[in-house]
C-alpha cells in the first residue's frame, strides 16, 4: 500500500462501514496515501479504535465514530464530528452494508431482511452522500464513492441475490444522478465487488469456493485490498476527470 503515499497528503476522508473487511482495508488504504479518516462503526467500538490505531501508527490522524447510517440524525452527526475534528471533509465513501447471510439475519424473515438491507445499503449511502455533500459544498474538490455489487449487471438467480440487487443496483443508478447533479464540484463514482474473501466467503464449504475460483477468469476471490486499490484510484488527483463511473472488482466474473 506504500506506492501512493502523498497522492492524499491533506485530505479527510469519512468511510462508513469501516471497522472491519472491505470498509476496513479502504480506511487503511487512504492512509497509507497520506488521508486523515474517520472511521465509522454501527457495533463494535474495539474493533473501530483498532483500525484507528492502526491508522495512527501510519502517522495519520484517526477518529472512531459511532453511527447507524440507516439515520439521518446519526449520519448528520457522523459528518458534524468529522468537521469538528479535522476541518474538512474530502472524500466519503459509503461502504456500509447489511449483514443478512450470517449470524442471527440467517433466521430473519425474507422481509426483514429486505427492510435491512434496502435501509443500510440504499439509505444509507443516499444520506451519507447528501451528508458528504453538504460538507464538501464550494470546496470544488470532493470525492464520493458508494459500493454496489457485480451481479447488478448480470443477475444471479436466488432470493437473497434479488434483495441485494434491488438496493444495490439503486446505488449505482443514484450514484450516476449524483454525478450528475454535484458536477463540477464533486465526483460521484462506484466501486461493484465481486466474490470477496469477507466473513461470509472465509466460511463457505468446499464445494461453493472451488465453484467461484472455477467461474473466475483470473482464478481466484477478491480480497478487500483488491477493491480498496479500486477505491485509492477513484479518490486519487487521477481521477480527477472521472466521474459517474463504475469499476468492477470480481475478477472478469462479469464484465461490464
Amino acid at each position: 500500500m506504500s506506492g501512493g503515499v502523498g497522492r492524499l497528503d491533506g485530505r479527510v476522508a469519512v468511510v462508513t462501514g469501516s471497522s472491519s473487511g472491505i470498509g476496513r482495508a479502504i480506511a487503511l488504504a487512504l492512509a497509507a496515501d497520506g488521508a486523515d479518516v474517520v472511521v465509522n462503526y454501527a457495533r463494535s467500538d474495539a474493533r473501530a479504535r483498532a483500525v484507528a490505531d492502526e491508522i495512527t501508527a501510519l502517522g495519520r490522524r484517526a477518529r472512531s465514530v459511532r453511527a447507524d447510517v440507516s439515520r439521518r440524525a446519526e449520519v448528520d452527526d457522523l459528518a458534524a464530528r468529522a468537521l469538528d475534528a479535522f476541518g474538512a471533509i474530502h472524500i466519503w465513501v459509503n461502504n456500509a452494508g447489511a449483514d443478512i447471510l450470517t449470524g442471527e439475519a440467517r433466521a430473519w424473515s425474507e422481509e426483514d431482511r429486505w427492510d435491512r438491507v434496502m435501509a443500510v445499503d440504499l439509505k444509507g449511502a443516499w444520506l451519507g452522500s447528501r451528508a458528504a455533500a453538504a460538507a464538501m459544498a464550494g470546496r470544488g474538490d470532493g470525492a464520493i464513492v458508494n459500493v454496489s455489487w457485480d451481479h447488478v449487471l448480470a443477475g444471479m438467480g436466488n432470493p437473497t441475490a434479488a434483495i441485494y440487487a434491488a438496493a444495490k443496483g439503486g446505488v449505482l443508478a443514484l450514484s450516476r444522478c449524483l454525478a450528475r447533479e454535484l458536477a463540477p464540484g464533486i465526483r460521484v463514482n462506484v466501486v461493484a465487488p465481486g466474490w470477496i474473501r469477507t466473513k461470509w466467503g472465509q466460511d463457505v464449504d468446499p464445494a461453493t469456493d472451488r465453484s467461484v475460483v472455477q467461474a473466475t477468469p483470473l482464478g481466484r476471490w477478491g480480497t478487500p485490498e483488491d477493491v480498496a486499490g479500486a477505491v485509492r484510484y477513484l479518490v486519487s488527483p487521477e481521477a480527477s476527470f472521472v466521474t459517474g463511473e463504475t469499476i468492477v472488482v470480481g475478477g472478469g466474473v462479469v464484465m461490464a
